[in-house]
């Protein structure tokens, strides 16, 4: 071999040298981790400006290594968007042509309602009201409300100055303390409950309860006035209705400033099968700042709400229930004018009779319906076992197919907070009937994208997280449902802070799995873990940049951290 030869010898291992050491250090992360999204959350696509912020966060991801943006935003509700949508959609799908960053549908949500209750409302899942009473005047019959429901002391009259104390409850925490009666602040009568000072309750509550007794399977309105006055933080007021301890039939947050006047807060909640329940109210975690409390009431409804499907059928009968009478012949069908999930401070509609009625002026009736609940701010489920959900999901697949040839879509199958309550579902078993929703889904999608990766969250299936017994207002249990889903599909692993055992059970399922982590943090300390955790684990595919609340400061660095890893 000449002098040159071995040169050119010498330069070959030097370049194959360097290949192995980019392949290393460089390109490591493209291959070990090849998932680097970004969550693109709080816009839509109905308005320019919401088109230029999304293009705008796409512009900084792609400067920063992201490849994927996973976007709602309605791309499962294509069928109902207008001509202005699909002109955004088409700009939004160059400009991600353009940087490089693949465009994933999120879609398909259950637990938050989706597609299904966007084109019938009916589809929610319903808690039953069985055998209600009620009374016929004339061509008309409505509830008789049982007058026995009631907090006693509700309005706060019956009280105790000089001891802060009220009649009646069955716990104030820290009277003279914490909890005041106040006769100078009052929204009617002579006095008020008063909160303040939570931080002398090492938990910062400032809450009174009262154990009453109620009717099983029955539909009650929970109301309070309500005041602040420097209120921190606000969402930690709450008004709940336990049973067994710490199970809420109601859980719900509400709308409150931290400085506000005397305001009505309401919500509906269904007694289930229980005859007693402990009725809370007042304030978690408080920091800072009055609340004060007045004419705090409970009284039975009637079918405000009422769902009308295939499993949630309305039932009338006489009052010794040997006769059932015939709906459309007997007596209108049964519906509310007004329905609206959030909207339900208002009277409940009546049951109308027909000419030629067997149902006659005076007579006693036994009712029997179904109704939703919102759950927290905005949720509500839908029936995961009604025919008519996945018609619908297959509509919506089959027009995101049209515009978006996606390669991978994340299924918002997650918080399923309510299920087995309706006819159509009830008595089945809630792990076997997600499992088989997921399914369905995916089978949906890949009809029309048959190349398409389809990935889920992952609280669902996890029995570290959401996959339990009793979640909820859930009927049933949700262990194992991780059992009746196909292997192909991928887990979007989220929890506010690293979760190993969440990581590792998913490995040890045999699912890949992405890290969909940050959750507005100040900081990236939490994602470094979940980094740290992920190079323990097989299969992992990469990581996404997660926030709830538009938080995209540290979208950047988070781009950049994950170039960094080898």
């Amino acid at each position: 071999m000449n002098h040159n030869s071995s040169h050119w010898v010498r330069r070959l291992g030097w370049m194959l040298a360097l290949l192995l050491c980019v392949r290393c250090v460089g390109a490591a992360p493209a291959e070990h981790y090849p998932y680097r999204w970004v969550w693109v959350f709080g816009w839509d696509l109905d308005k320019d400006s919401d088109l230029k912020d999304i293009q705008g966060l796409l512009e900084t991801a792609a400067q920063h290594g992201i490849n994927g943006a996973v976007l709602e935003a309605g791309l499962d509700t294509m069928t109902h968007q207008d001509p202005p949508f699909f002109v955004r959609l088409q700009k939004l799908q160059a400009t991600c042509d353009r940087l490089g960053i693949e465009l994933i549908p999120a879609c398909f949500s259950i637990g938050y309602g989706g597609p299904g209750l966007s084109e019938n409302k009916n589809l929610a899942e319903g808690l039953s009201v069985q055998d209600a009473p009620f009374t016929v005047s004339k061509d008309t019959a409505r509830i008789v409300p049982d007058a026995s429901v009631r907090i006693a002391n509700g309005d706060f009259e019956e009280f105790q100055t000089k001891k802060n104390q009220f009649a009646s409850f069955d716990f104030a925490d820290d009277p003279g303390k914490i909890s005041f009666v106040d006769t100078q602040v009052k929204h009617g009568g002579q006095a008020s409950l008063r909160f303040e000072n939570f931080t002398a309750n090492q938990y910062g509550h400032g809450r009174i309860n009262q154990t009453i007794h109620v009717k099983p399977h029955r539909v009650y309105r929970l109301s309070a006035w309500v005041k602040t006055e420097n209120l921190s933080p606000v969402d930690g007021f709450n008004m709940t209705a336990l049973v067994d301890g710490d199970r809420d039939l109601s859980p719900r947050k509400y709308s409150l400033k931290p400085t506000g006047d005397w305001k009505k807060i309401s919500t509906l909640f269904n007694s289930m099968d229980n005859d007693k329940l402990t009725l809370y109210i007042g304030m978690w975690g408080g920091k800072a700042g009055k609340l004060w409390i007045d004419d705090w009431s409970i009284e039975e409804v009637g079918p405000i709400n009422v769902l009308r499907r295939p499993g949630t059928p309305v039932s009338v009968k006489s009052a010794d229930g040997k006769t059932t009478y015939v709906e459309g012949k007997d007596f209108a069908p049964l519906k509310d004018p007004k329905f609206r999930f959030w909207e339900i401070d208002r009277p409940s509609p009546a049951l109308h009779l027909l000419p030629g009625s067997a149902i006659k002026d005076g007579d006693s009736l036994l009712v029997s319906w179904y109704h939703p609940m919102v759950i927290y701010g905005e949720q509500v489920a839908v029936c995961m076992a009604e025919p008519e959900l996945y018609e619908i999901l297959d509509r919506q697949a089959a027009a995101l197919a049209q515009h978006i040839h996606a390669k991978h879509v994340l299924l918002g199958t997650d918080e399923i907070r309510m299920g087995g309550t309706c006819a159509a579902c009830r008595g089945k078993d809630m792990a076997q009937l997600l499992g088989q929703c997921i399914t369905k889904q995916e089978q949906i999608i890949h009809k029309y994208l048959p190349d398409c990766h389809v990935l889920v969250w992952s609280d669902m299936l996890d029995p570290n997280h959401n996959a339990v017994d009793h979640y909820y207002l859930v009927q049933g249990s949700f262990v194992g449902s991780w059992k009746y889903v196909s292997k192909d599909l991928e887990i979007a692993v989220w929890g506010s802070a690293p979760e190993e055992k969440s990581l590792k059970f998913f490995a040890d399922q045999g699912f890949a799995t992405l890290a969909a982590c940050y959750y507005d943090a100040d900081n990236l300390d939490d994602v470094k873990g979940w980094i740290h955790l992920a190079q323990g684990m097989p299969n992992v595919k990469g990581f996404m940049y997660t926030p709830w609340e538009k938080k995209y400061k540290l979208l950047g660095d988070f781009g950049e951290l994950l170039k960094d890893q080898k």
